[in-house]
């Protein structure tokens, strides 16, 4: 007999024929508890495993109730439907990668419908804790768990930030057969990966619009939740699903001030690199800069001098007067403006008299701002980072990006704030556009490349 139970982030593996799986690798020998143990994670490969080789089991590892009723209304589109299936063929693991707008909660809702076991969907922000709450609560008609935002309440369908999440796995590791990772990207934190690590349900899905990190932790993820299941882009969609989109590069140039200061410190950064024989081909090699500067003092010099040039560049003025030609041309549309930096978001809204919305605004200001833009009392905002995601954003139709990280995450999410679907006078799928405006002739045309 083989018997596995839950144990803290674990999996117990006791019993006379226990030690027939310690040639699994992952199977280890724990002599305090005169026992074998395996990351919880592990459990349903463990599970299969041992009914494969014919040893009887008793299996006492889940607590987790059939959740009985859970019912949809949602009609599924066919490629939810087609990445739902995916998922189950991959034997209810894997992620699901698909565009801002395409309706990725909906795929979340269908495996919860056909699982019917107790969920817990992990979400990155208290945005999203309560937009899941809410959602959920609607479609199933019955409580909905919240950990986060000062609640800790479980129920067999929890929601919960990936912040409470991490902080109680251990204790709820065994009371949930399907865990949804929202934005699963997030996991590749390290501390976030503990989630995964130390819940035992088997069935895993996680949801994304970009899922590859470019730190590699997007390995840790396959791991911990299963590879990419089925990818859609947003050019895939656009004009059935999502609106139809258009991309315009807009090049504005930098004044003799302007480009004296730029060039001077962007100098001095090229200069170190040169001399001290340092080439930044990728986020290790600028990682590396970084670790330098904190004993070579040129180094934190270069660093200080790229941060400079940085915000000459995305904060010309010639971008605030790009931004004033655009806001003309498009007085009837929905236009949400992006930028990197939170004092241009200020000077915007004080210029143009638009809402803004940064990382200082409190929740109930942002809810209220959004709600009037979903209204149509504002037909425009301007936010620095904090719509990129995990945010409910009404539906827009020109989004114009002042500046950026040049990550091709942000670009997508960002892109996706306007392709949602949008009913015009025809009752056809409206068109969207995001404007680029890009300093001339320096690394921001790089990083419009990379952005792309």
């Amino acid at each position: 007999m083989v018997r596995l139970r839950y144990d803290e982030g674990t999996i117990r593996v006791d019993g006379e024929r226990a030690a027939e799986l310690e040639s699994l690798s992952f199977v280890r020998r724990d002599d305090r508890s005169e026992s074998y143990r395996a990351p919880a994670f592990r459990y349903a490969f463990l599970r299969e495993t041992v009914r494969d080789r014919g040893l009887p089991l008793s299996d006492d590892v889940l607590a987790v109730p059939d959740v009985e009723g859970l019912s949809t209304e949602y009609e599924l589109r066919g490629y939810q439907s087609a990445a739902l299936e995916a998922w189950h063929d991959a034997g209810d693991r894997g992620v699901v990668e698909l565009p801002t707008g395409s309706g990725k909660t909906v795929i979340a809702i269908g495996a919860m419908v056909d699982l019917g076991v107790s969920a817990l969907v992990v979400v990155p922000t208290i945005d999203l804790l309560e937009q899941w709450q809410r959602e959920l609560h609607a479609e199933f008609d019955r409580p909905v768990g919240r950990l986060g935002g000062g609640e800790q309440r479980v129920d067999a369908v929890t929601v919960a930030t990936y912040d409470s999440a991490y902080l109680r796995a251990d204790e709820l590791g065994d009371r949930f057969g399907l865990l949804v990772f929202d934005e699963v990207h997030h996991l590749g934190g390290e501390g976030y990966r503990d989630i995964a690590r130390l819940m035992a349900a088997p069935a895993r899905l996680g949801l994304t619009a970009t899922f590859e990190r470019p730190d590699g932790a997007h390995e840790a993820i396959e791991e911990l939740v299963g590879g990419v299941v089925y990818r859609l882009d947003a050019d895939d969609l656009a004009g059935e699903h999502l609106a139809d989109y258009d991309i315009k590069r807009v090049e504005v140039e930098l004044t003799a001030d302007e480009r004296a200061r730029y060039e001077e410190h962007q100098g001095t950064f090229t200069d170190y690199l040169r001399e001290s024989g340092l080439q930044l081909h990728s986020g290790s090699d600028y990682r590396k800069l970084v670790k330098r500067s904190g004993s070579d003092p040129r180094a934190r010099e270069a660093l200080l001098a790229k941060q400079r040039a940085r915000e000459v560049m995305m904060n010309a003025d010639g971008k605030t007067t790009a931004l004033a030609d655009i806001l003309d041309r498009h007085r009837e549309d929905r236009v949400i403006v992006f930028t990197a930096h939170t004092d241009l978001v200020y000077d915007i809204a004080e210029r143009f008299l638009i809402p803004p919305i940064t990382s200082e605004t409190g929740a109930a200001e942002r809810r209220e701002i959004l709600e009037r833009f979903r209204r149509g009392d504002y037909s425009r905002v301007v936010t620095a980072n904090v719509l990129d995601e995990g945010v409910d954003v009404p539906d827009a139709n020109v989004a114009v990006v002042l500046s950026g990280s040049g990550s091709e995450r942000e670009f997508t999410q960002r892109l996706g704030r306007v392709l949602r679907p949008m009913e015009t006078d025809d009752s056809t799928v409206g068109r969207a556009l995001l404007y680029e405006v890009v300093t001339a002739e320096t690394a921001e045309e790089r990083v419009a490349r990379r952005r792309r």
